[in-house]
This record gives structure tokens, C-alpha cells and sequence, in this order.
């Protein structure tokens, strides 16, 4: 009896250890994450406009969220977004595998390659645009200046003046730095494939097509839905590529909705419509987030 009180004293003794261990860490993370969370969500429920000082700021309920809602820049936007998390992440999932089942191979200087193939992830978003700026222009661009070099154009094309070239070009620069993270997450998972399963394939006749599609995919599943998923949810919060690259242009061609929301809460000043736009898109993104732990629930 004595050794259970004396077992059951040292258990709460380690508990408050614990918590007395976690809890700076709980309240830093709540000061930094909850609290900005709830304020900004009652934020969105409030006429919070910075060029209307005199109004105060009056309870609205969800009036700022249906005028988000109507308002068809909005809706263009929302579809750029689609577009634009559509072609970046199956380019990136596609280009990522490929590029690991190369780097997966034994060469000489397999592993500087796999560190210059690293480099572009390396590279912060905001450098990522303006070097793609300087690349884009279309005057001195290195892009057109390489082109017309290898006769492929005959004139310097100004790939950021209409709205379809500009997205095209501002998914390129994404899947360019953001592909060495997808095939780094890729390559981990195929070195856990044991190869007695491809060398009893190879004497069963398959081939590499064969080999892929039905051991290597199937294996590196789970791997698949978390780059999925990962890359899926920080296209949809896109900015600062935008920001820097193409500003929402030409014509709110490139305008996602994470540039949106930065237009209506830090140029129109309407603090209120901003944050019911980032909550709309956060909305989103926790919808994503269940799809993609359902689909990998699923598979296992």
C-alpha cells in the first residue's frame, strides 16, 4: 500500500514537472498564434475601416464576409488561385518524383548533384521573385536574351504583359523553388523501398513502367499525400512571390487571394473585409487539410 501512495505521489510529481516544463512554451504559442487568431476573427465581424475613422468600429455580424463574398474580384481571384495551386503542384509532384528516381541512381558526384538540385529551395520567396523579375524583363531578361540567342524567337517577348503569360511564367518560378522540397521528400521515401521487391519484378519481366506504377508509387504513397497536401495548402497562401514578381497584374491576372487580402486590409484599409478574406481562405485551406487526411486515412 505504501508503495502505491509513494508511485502515485511521484506520478503527480512528474506531471507538474511536465506542465511546469510546457506551459512557457504553451503561453508563448498562445500569445503568438491564438490570440492573433481570435482577434483577427472578431476583427472580420466588425466595420474596421482606417479611412472612416469617425465611424468607430460598430459589430456588423458577417456583413464583411458577404461582401467579400460578392464582390466578383473575389471570384477572379479565387479562380486564379485555382489555377495557379492546380499547375505549380502537379508540376512539382510530377517534376519532384522524376527528379528522385534520378538522384535515387548511384553516379559519380551523386551527392553534389543532389546538393545543387537543393539550392533553388534554399533561396527565400521574396529573392525568388525579384531574381525572376530581372530574368522576366523584357528588355535585358537573361530568358529572352537566351532564346534569341538559340533562335527560338525572333523578338524579345514581354512575358509579364498579359494576364495568361504572367500566371504561366509566375508558376514556373514557383515549381523552380519549390520542386527540390517535393523531390528531397521523395528521395527519403524511395531509399526505404527494399530492392528485393524490384528484383523479383525483374524476374517476373517488368519493366520500368511496370516497376514504377506498381511497387514504387504504392511504396512512397504516404509520402505522396504529405507532399500533396503541404505544397497544396502553402500555394493557396501565395504572397510573396506575387508581391514581388507581378503585383496582382496585369489585370488581376496573377491576383491569388492571398493578395487580396493583403490589398483590402494594407491599401484599401478596410481592416474588417481584409480579415474576413483570410478567413475565407483559412476556411479553405482547413477543407483541404480534411480531404487529404481522409484520402491518406483511407489508403492505410
Amino acid at each position: 500500500m505504501a508503495l502505491l501512495k509513494h508511485i502515485s505521489r511521484r506520478q503527480r510529481e512528474e506531471r507538474l514537472l511536465v506542465i511546469f516544463l510546457v506551459a512557457p512554451a504553451a503561453l508563448i504559442m498562445a500569445g503568438v498564434t491564438v490570440y492573433p487568431l481570435v482577434r483577427s476573427l472578431w476583427i472580420s465581424l466588425l466595420k474596421w475601416d482606417l479611412t472612416k475613422p469617425q465611424l468607430g468600429h460598430p459589430f456588423i455580424g458577417f456583413e464583411n464576409y458577404l461582401h467579400v463574398l460578392k464582390d466578383p474580384i473575389f471570384w477572379q481571384c479565387a479562380r486564379v488561385t485555382a489555377l495557379f495551386v492546380v499547375g505549380a503542384v502537379t508540376l512539382e509532384i510530377v517534376l519532384g518524383l522524376l527528379l528522385a528516381l534520378l538522384l535515387n541512381k548511384d553516379f559519380v558526384g551523386k551527392n553534389f548533384v543532389r546538393m545543387l538540385a537543393l539550392l533553388p529551395w534554399a533561396i527565400p520567396p521574396v529573392v525568388n521573385g525579384i531574381m525572376w523579375k530581372w530574368i522576366l524583363n523584357p528588355s535585358y531578361g537573361a530568358l529572352n536574351g537566351m532564346l534569341y540567342s538559340l533562335k527560338i524567337i525572333d523578338q524579345y517577348v514581354v512575358w509579364l504583359g498579359s494576364p495568361t503569360l504572367a500566371l504561366l511564367m509566375v508558376i514556373l518560378a514557383d515549381v523552380w523553388k519549390e520542386t527540390p522540397f517535393i523531390m528531397l521528400l521523395f528521395l527519403a521515401a524511395l531509399q526505404t523501398i527494399p530492392q528485393d521487391l524490384y528484383e523479383a519484378a525483374e524476374v517476373d519481366g517488368a519493366n520500368a513502367l511496370q516497376k514504377l506504377f506498381q511497387i514504387t508509387i504504392p511504396m512512397i504513397r504516404p509520402t505522396l499525400f504529405v507532399a500533396l497536401s503541404l505544397r497544396t495548402i502553402w500555394a493557396l497562401k501565395s504572397f510573396d512571390l506575387i508581391y514581388t514578381l507581378t503585383a496582382g497584374g496585369p489585370s488581376n491576372g496573377t491576383n491569388v487571394i492571398g493578395f487580396y487580402t493583403y490589398m483590402k486590409s494594407f491599401v484599401s484599409l478596410d481592416l474588417g473585409r481584409g480579415a474576413a478574406a483570410a478567413y475565407i481562405m483559412t476556411i479553405v485551406v482547413m477543407l483541404v487539410v480534411v480531404l487529404y487526411q481522409r484520402a491518406l486515412t483511407r489508403e492505410k
